[in-house]
C-alpha cells in the first residue's frame, strides 16, 4: 500500500510542476512565418539576379 502511495504522490508533485513552469519558448508559427518571409525575399532576389544576368548576357555583342 505504501508503494501506491508514494507513486501517487509524485504523481501528483510531478503534474503540479509542470502546470508551474510554463515557459515552454516560441509557438513555431513566428518562426513558420519568419521562413516563409525568407522564403519569399530569397525568391525575388534570385528574379532580379536572374534578370540582370540575362539582359547583361544580351548586351554582348554577337560576331
Amino acid at each position: 500500500m505504501h508503494m501506491f502511495t508514494f507513486f501517487y504522490v509524485a504523481a501528483v508533485e510531478r503534474l503540479s510542476r509542470l502546470r508551474r513552469e510554463s515557459d515552454r519558448g516560441d509557438s513555431p508559427v513566428p518562426t513558420a512565418v519568419i521562413i516563409a518571409g525568407l522564403v519569399v525575399a530569397a525568391t525575388a532576389v534570385t528574379g532580379l539576379v536572374l534578370q540582370k544576368a540575362e539582359s547583361w548576357m544580351k548586351s554582348i555583342p554577337g560576331k
